[in-house]
Order: structure tokens, then sequence, then C-alpha cells
């Protein structure tokens, strides 16, 4: 089945070219436990604001994501720039009235007239037609932040995979080790109650390692360890987003490692719990940038 792990981490540049000028779209997301996004848009686009949180909210449904949206208008609107000649007089009219009856005041700053609301006219864009414009570009550049996060959640996939067979090996080896281990605790004993010269009947000895096995016996830890990590490769295949029903199994894998760890009665089924630990942290680690 196809990968369908997708990375909360992720960046997306998407540059779209229209009869109305250019739009530049820069979208980074990073780990977060909820979707929060922010907006860095010129004040004219900001109506659009609403609309664009909608649409990401309904692609995405984790992680920090910063919107940025640049635009250059076209050229020939660029170029027909003209002035309010009427109005910039009356600007400087009013700016040395005042100037008057002031006793040092400032020189007149030619730019800051030229900034006066409507003094600068320009060729008047069809505000519907780039706004849908904007809304387009808008879902191109989210289709390629999507495929990145999918692509680094192919990775992230494959790795959480390779750890799962790990851990299925372990448990398999100690499955295996477990008559050997029991076996030798079993010489063990008789040797201690051998060096101590206590005569042991056969049905106490037993009795004894009947004890131990018990204390020792790690087959449903096992069990579960396996059916844990069965779970994990089923939610690897889910196409909603899965991070923290992942990280969940991640305590309950590490649960077991620890149950397994502390029935240990041997220094190599001890190793092996502290490997499955450092393979379940790995897991673990890289599950935090999984939506």
């Amino acid at each position: 089945m196809k990968s369908v792990t997708r990375s909360l981490t992720a960046f997306a540049r998407h540059e779209a070219q229209t009869e109305l000028g250019t739009l530049s779209w820069e979208i980074r997301s990073v780990n977060h436990r909820y979707l929060e996004v922010g907006f860095r848009l010129e004040e004219s686009f900001r109506p659009l604001e609403m609309a664009m949180r909608k649409r990401i909210s309904e692609l995405l449904s984790r992680g920090k994501v910063e919107v940025a949206l640049r635009y250059k208008a076209p050229e020939q609107q660029q170029e027909n720039i003209d002035i309010n000649e009427s109005l910039a007089q009356t600007v400087i009219a009013r700016y040395q009235q005042l100037a008057g009856s002031a006793q040092d005041p400032a020189p007149l700053d030619m730019m800051k007239v030229l900034h006066w609301p409507g003094v600068i006219q320009t060729e008047s864009l069809d505000q519907d037609a780039l706004s849908e414009c904007v809304m387009q570009s808008l879902e191109q550049a989210l289709a390629d932040l999507l495929a990145t996060r999918e692509r680094e959640g192919e990775a992230l996939q494959a790795m959480i995979e390779q750890r799962c067979q790990q851990i299925n090996e372990i448990a398999e080896s100690v499955r295996e080790l477990m008559p050997e281990i029991l076996e030798n605790q079993r010489q063990k004993l008789r040797e201690r109650v051998a060096d101590l010269q206590v005569n042991l009947e056969p049905e106490r000895l037993e009795q004894e390692m009947v004890l131990i096995a018990q204390k020792s016996d790690v087959a449903e830890e096992l069990d579960r360890l396996q059916s844990h990590v069965k779970e994990v490769e089923h939610v690897l295949t889910r196409d909603e987003p899965i991070g923290r029903r992942l990280d969940f199994l991640m305590q309950e894998l590490n649960r077991e490692a620890n149950t397994l760890g502390s029935k240990s009665i041997d220094t190599g089924t001890t190793r092996f719990s502290v490997d499955l630990k450092v393979l379940i942290e790995q897991m673990r680690e890289q599950i935090q940038n999984i939506e």
C-alpha cells in the first residue's frame, strides 16, 4: 500500500506569473501539537485571510504553519503612474500654512506628499480577478507543501518500519533463548546447593525452578510487544493523521520493554531490553514530526 505518512516539517515556495502581477508564496510548517497558522500579507489581501485559513485547515490537521505572500504588480501598471497634482498642491499649501505659524518648521518631505492617500493614482486592477488568482496560486503552493510532507513522511515511515522489524527480531531471539536461560538457572541453583552442602530433595529443587520460571516468564510481554509492533505497522497505512496514535503506541512498547528488563534473570535479556528501549526512543523522537 502506498505510504500516506506525512511529516509535520516541510517548506514550499511557489511563484505564479499572471496578467494581474506576480504572486510569490512561501509556506513553512514545523512540529506543533495543534494547527496554528500565521500570515504575512499585504493589507490589500487581508480580506482573503479567512478563506485562506479555512482552506489550510481543510488540508492540514497539525503543525505551526507560516504563510507569506509577496505581490508584484504588472510592469505596465508600475510605469503608468499618474499624480493628482491638484490634491498634491492642496497638501503642500496646507503644510505651508501650518508651517507659517510654527517657530521652527521641518522642511517639507515631498516623498511624504506622494504617499498621501490619493496623490499617486495607478491603474485600477480587477480586484475580484486578482483575489481569484491569489486563491488559485495558494492551492498550488499548498499542493507543493503536501508533496514535501509526504516525501519526508515516506522517509520517516521507512525508518519506523525498519525499527519495528528489529524489535520483532529481538522478541524472537528472547523467545528462543528462554529455555536455555532457564536451564542455566537450574544448573546454577544445583551448583549453589552443592556449594552449601545442603541436601535438597529433587521435588524442592523443581519447586524453586518453577518459581523462577514464573517470575521470569516474559511470554505475555513478548506477545504484547509484537502485537503493538503489528499495530504500528497497521497505523502507518492509514490515510489520516496518525502521529498521536503512534505516540501512544510508543508508550505501550516502552512499558513492555521495561517489564522485560525488570523480569530479566540473564545479562542477555537485560541487553535485549536496553536495545528495545533504544529502538523505541529512536522511533518516538521521529514520530513527533509525523502529522
